[in-house]
């Protein structure tokens, strides 16, 4: 590797201050061969000097000077999966966006539900909102291919019973649950268990067929069209820093 007058960085943290994403996902990254140094793949703990040359999926790295932060609002299509990976058959959702520098989902929206997703360069506010402990909100429309029984809104509430994945048996439930027509309620979470709402739904006997995600915190879906993408104003970066504790040097 090579070197200069100055201080070589430790490549993970080097990810961290340049943007592209937190330290643990840094190495991540490293660990599964998508980062080189100098035409070699990148080792945990290699140090990175100012004249090196450094390359994310091939692309280049400009270690010179730090990325703009970033926070966008997606209208994520179905179809569309929540992950930066290739091993999906399906689209996934950076390589559907094709954004000029490197972002990452804020947790995930299963394929077959759209909506609202954020993404970001901002590590620590990755790992801030994905944090289940944090209770952020995430409000739902939700469409079921049968009528809403009776009740069905105030049992959701209450809790139910559901088989998660690596979990097993747990409760769930919600923060707020309505009915909003025939066949439709607006939910409420905290949590964000695998495809959690399906599940709840189903262990009382309702089939979802539609699930549209329309705020996480205090954004918005609003007007923006499925498959559009928007970076987030001042006023709405502020409050999202502000309700996650994340400081934005930090990120």
């Amino acid at each position: 590797m090579g070197s200069d007058d100055r201080e070589p960085v430790r490549i993970n943290r080097l990810f961290s201050m340049l943007g592209i994403c937190s330290r643990r996902e840094a190495d991540r990254l490293i660990s599964s061969g998508r980062v080189d140094i100098n035409g070699r793949k990148a080792l945990p703990g290699d140090m990175v000097y100012s004249n090196d040359r450094l390359s994310l999926d091939g692309r280049p790295v400009d270690i010179s000077r730090g990325e703009a932060q970033v926070i966008l609002a997606f209208n994520k299509p179905r179809g569309i999966v929540c992950t930066s990976s290739k091993k999906d058959r399906a689209p996934n959702i950076i390589d559907y966006i094709g954004y000029p520098t490197h972002i990452y989902p804020i947790g995930r929206l299963d394929k077959d539900s759209e909506g609202l997703i954020l993404l970001t360069n901002m590590g620590e506010l990755v790992n801030r909102i994905n944090r289940a402990e944090n209770h952020h909100e995430k409000e739902y429309e939700v469409e079921l291919e049968a009528p809403v029984p009776e009740g069905f809104a105030e049992r959701l509430m209450k809790g139910v019973i559901i088989e998660v994945p690596d979990r097993g048996r747990v409760r769930a439930g919600c923060r707020s649950a309505r009915k909003t027509g025939e066949k439709s309620l607006n939910i409420v979470l905290t949590e964000g268990m695998n495809r959690q709402i399906r599940r709840m739904c189903g262990s009382l006997g309702g089939r979802v067929r539609r699930l549209k995600r329309v705020r996480i915190m205090n954004i918005r879906l609003g007007d923006l069209g499925v498959g559009e993408l928007r970076e987030l104003d001042e006023r709405e970066k502020a409050e999202i820093l502000k309700l996650t504790g994340a400081d934005a040097k930090s990120c």
